[in-house]
């Protein structure tokens, strides 16, 4: 069914009435989510290259946006793992103003996605590109971690991938084993945790417990403390970013990979979402929720911001039944940051590397990969692609040179659907194939040429088309041209017909259209085509055709 409105969950929720039992529920799912999130931004605004509490800043303000405006019921918004690589590039070639602007250009095309209802065009990115850049993104998170794993005595690392494992290697002689030791055990508790419960995260679990053994024991480890000082407890006042005019149009390029990537991320978490609750999210009220929070993430120090799949699905498992769950989630975050903001500073590195290295591992689809590499050549080709250049180039790259090579694939395979040739040779066995509609059924008078099109007329056949018209060594007194399996036709198509109307006008041939369907009769009609061959040359079927043919080819016939 097409969406027609926009129009938040929230808004329908309300409308239908609010309830103390599902409130009681969202309180739950809320404050439970609220407590996941926690960790996990601190974590990702950390390996994204900005300041810790700027990860919180995200979730509390994009995350209470995203809730409160969502065209899902259940989404929780905020940082994510996907934007890691691509906010660290960004903001190592711009600057967090740089950043910033980016963002909210980011905001402003998805906010323009949605009301222009292009939600559903966004659901047709191609599998293999998405998890051809999901894991290449896994493997650089992982690889950024490296130095805060091993406790490396280094400078920050560079943003390329080459470079980067370069200087790690020049620096591993100075391996703290201190830190090794605390990110082992931050990543044993990560794993086994589960086992206990899921109510509570083990991420927060392993800083809950190891922070204070580190501190207690004193254990020469960077914390954020040492690296960043003090942690805010405040959200700061809202305020335009730094704009360099110089910069602006360098900026499109990394905003526009933002606004696809989140609304991808969004979209698939909404899916996820609907898969588990059994309900059907507004793709477009998504986006517009997605552009809002990015457009005023920024005006708080925040990065981009998009739907996080494992914080919703814990929404969900935990009781979630509104958005309302997910602006309380956004509002325990920021009574948390408020009350225990300044015990941050004391979290070690390790443990915050272990997270990450937790969440890379759960973001690569693996499985998917190595099942993709027996796929077809040119899925692999796009994944592949997607793949190395994520990691070797750039992810803004990788996802608009995915986009493109997928849309080539795409056409190229349409292209080598369709099917062109004259039905008394290269179409001809297909014909005989039970079709009760097949000309070998029927008989076609002397000077009498059919020519049949399989699939949508496009500009990728449209060369096929001429090539097989090119085969005419002799020029017939009627060309039945069949169009009864042409879906649609573009404007390429139509000037291929334009050029074989006038090719036949010139040698004295007469042209016929036969089975023509509503797509490519509107086309005819509106291109003034229609008009120049003449109602009578214009059939629905073969056999009317057929007729108007004998008419032509009769010995006192007179074109028309």
């Amino acid at each position: 069914m097409k969406e027609t409105r926009i129009e938040p969950k929230l808004a329908t929720v309300l409308r239908e009435g609010y309830s103390w039992s599902l409130f009681s529920r969202d309180l739950v799912a809320g404050i439970l989510v609220g407590i996941v999130a926690l960790p996990l931004s601190i974590a990702l605004a950390i390996a994204s290259g900005v300041k810790p509490e700027q990860g919180l800043f995200t979730a509390v303000i994009a995350g209470f946006l995203i809730s409160a405006l969502s065209g899902s019921r259940v989404q929780i918004g905020g940082p994510t793992g996907a934007f890691i690589v691509l906010v660290y590039n960004t903001m190592h070639q711009f600057g967090y103003g740089g950043l910033a602007v980016a963002t909210m250009l980011a905001g402003v095309l998805l906010l323009v996605m949605g009301l222009m209802r292009f939600g559903a065009v966004i659901k047709f990115i191609p599998y293999p590109l998405t998890v051809g850049f999901t894991c290449g993104i896994a493997i650089l998170i992982a690889v950024t971690q490296v130095r805060d794993l091993l406790g490396l005595e280094m400078p920050a690392p560079p943003a390329e991938f080459i470079e980067k494992l370069v200087a790690y290697a020049e620096h591993l002689g100075s391996i703290n084993p201190h830190a090794c030791g605390l990110a082992a055990l931050a990543f044993a508790i990560i794993l086994l945790w589960p086992r206990v419960t899921r109510r509570v995260p083990g991420s927060l679990v392993a800083i809950l417990v190891l922070t204070p053994l580190a501190a207690w024991l004193q254990w020469p480890v960077e914390t954020i403390g040492s690296r960043f000082g003090s942690v805010p407890t405040m959200l700061p006042a809202p305020a335009l970013p730094d704009i360099d005019w110089a910069q602006l149009p360098k900026l499109f390029q990394p905003a526009l990979a933002i606004a696809l990537l989140g609304g991808i991320e969004s979209l698939l978490s909404a899916v996820v979402a609907d898969g588990m609750t059994g309900r059907r999210h507004r793709s477009n009220t998504e986006l517009v929720a997605q552009g809002v929070a990015n457009i005023a993430s920024p005006l708080f120090g925040g990065i981009p911001a998009t739907g996080a799949i494992a914080r919703t699905a814990t929404n969900i498992r935990n009781g979630g039944q509104t958005p309302i769950a997910g602006m309380i989630h956004a509002v325990t975050l920021l009574a948390i940051m408020m009350a225990f903001g300044r015990w941050a500073v004391l979290i070690p590195m390790p443990i915050l590397a272990a997270i990450l290295l937790k969440v890379a591992f759960d973001m690569g689809e693996w499985h998917l990969l190595w099942r993709l590499l027996r796929a077809q050549r040119g899925d692999v080709l796009v994944m592949v692609s997607t793949f190395l250049l994520t990691i070797f180039v750039d992810l803004a790259i990788a996802i608009q040179s995915g986009v493109v090579l997928a849309a080539f694939l795409f056409m190229y395979r349409m292209a080598e659907s369709t099917q062109v040739g004259f039905v008394t040779d290269t179409l001809s066995e297909d014909e005989e194939s039970g079709d009760p509609n097949a000309i070998q059924r029927r008989t076609v008078p002397a000077g009498v040429e059919v020519f049949e099109i399989y699939g949508p007329f496009f500009f990728g056949a449209a060369d096929r088309f001429k090539d097989e018209m090119r085969r005419i060594e002799k020029p017939p007194k009627v060309l039945i041209l069949r169009m009864r399996h042409v879906p649609t036709i573009d404007a390429t198509g139509m000037q291929a017909l334009e050029d074989l109307f006038k090719k036949c006008r010139k040698q004295g041939t007469a042209l016929l259209l036969s089975g023509v369907q509503a797509q490519p009769w509107e086309q005819l009609e509106s291109s003034g085509l229609y008009r120049r061959l003449g109602p009578l040359n214009v059939h629905d079927h073969i056999d009317r055709a057929l007729d108007r043919a004998r008419e032509l080819v009769a010995p006192s016939a007179v074109p028309r």
